[in-house]
């Protein structure tokens, strides 16, 4: 069964409404200043910190060290909810701080900056995704992870990359019809996984979009020894080209579980960091952004979790500026589609939420 596409508006950004990509800039006696300070801060505010595969290698080693977690979204989440810290320092994006508040309403959940959003959160404002589902009364409204909490609240299901696939197949075998936000990539490569029939919203990453078919066919060339890993928020041109589709978990335990020397790698190269501390001997090469019709707004790189750095870390804990807040009856609906989420993956065994990103 095809999907059904709706064309009436794309909801990519526009080059103006992406900001540079920063990054942050430190010697190494700066650098261990700020770990020491940062470290007798987390004691004295009883927090931890969880941090996204994509953030700055300095932010994920100091997780690490400090008890934290370095994880994908939902993980981040389910870690703080764990935790018996009261204090959570989520670097990462927008709606991961919001999604730790949803499933720990009762802890204090904090960001380095609260400007760090996501070109997929921002493609999906919830007064006219609401309108769309409105107008769509007869679909299960499925949302990826990647949406703000009031999103999250107005739909059936919130899924993630590693879960949505299942998700999706195991709505069609129940006969229902589908609205998909907001990514159009993974929604199209879920559609092709399950068959199922699917309204799909028109958003992408601002990161993955750029990766390139023709670019990636080339590197190929030079490289034919390489296994070709990719995200399924990446155009169906480069998921063609892939050897293994996949979560940013799974891609991880893909490179240190293929006996391939050399990987290129089609999602943020913040994951590089991680992946070289599993299998540090494996070669790993970027997927190319460049090329016919390429702009390079990233480079393999969100601008957005390029805002998290050591610095803005150690001020909030300094000064308890950028607390997230999420309205309790927002939290409670979105609530709803995220743990149907987690009791699908606890009975689905072919699901491991570990996978997901």
């Amino acid at each position: 069964m095809n999907s059904e596409i709706i064309h009436h508006r794309s909801y990519s950004l526009r080059k103006e409404q992406i900001p540079p990509v920063v990054v942050e800039r430190l010697d190494d006696i700066e650098r261990i200043n700020l770990k020491e300070k940062i470290k007798k801060k987390l004691v004295e505010r009883d927090a931890v910190i969880v941090s996204h595969y994509y953030t700055d290698s300095d932010l994920q080693l100091l997780t690490d060290e400090t008890g934290g977690c370095v994880s994908d979204s939902l993980e981040m989440a389910r870690f703080g909810y764990e935790t018996e810290a009261k204090n959570l320092i989520v670097c990462g994006v927008k709606f991961m701080g919001e999604t730790a508040k949803i499933l720990n309403p009762e802890k204090q959940i904090f960001m380095p900056d609260l400007g760090a959003n996501c070109s997929l959160d921002i493609g999906c404002p919830v007064d006219e995704f609401s309108k769309f589902c409105d107008a769509h009364p007869d679909h299960v409204v499925v949302v990826y992870a990647n949406t703000s909490a009031a999103v999250k609240a107005r739909a059936d299901w919130m899924v993630t990359s590693g879960s949505a696939v299942d998700v999706i197949k195991y709505l069609n075998a129940n006969n229902k019809k589908i609205i998909w936000a907001p990514d159009k990539y993974l929604g199209d490569y879920v559609q092709k996984q399950s068959g199922a029939n699917m309204l799909i919203w028109q958003g992408s990453c601002v990161v993955h979009e750029e990766f390139k078919g023709k670019e990636l066919e080339t590197l190929r060339e030079n490289h034919p020894d390489a296994k070709v890993l990719v995200h399924p928020e990446s155009p169906s041109s480069v998921i063609s080209q892939a050897d293994m589709v996949g979560s940013t978990t799974a891609i991880i335990k893909a490179v240190g579980k293929m006996d391939a020397k050399k990987f290129i790698v089609a999602t943020d190269k913040g994951i590089f960091h991680k992946i070289r501390e599993v299998a540090e001997n494996k070669i790993l090469i970027e997927a190319p952004t460049a090329g016919k019709g390429a702009t390079c707004i990233s480079c393999a790189h969100c601008p957005w979790m390029a805002m998290n750095s050591l610095k803005k870390l150690l001020h909030i804990l300094e000064t308890g500026e950028n607390e997230i807040f999420v309205e309790k009856d927002i939290i409670d609906q979105a609530k709803g589609s995220i743990e149907k989420l987690l009791k699908f993956t606890c009975n689905n065994k072919r699901t491991s939420l570990a996978n997901d990103a």
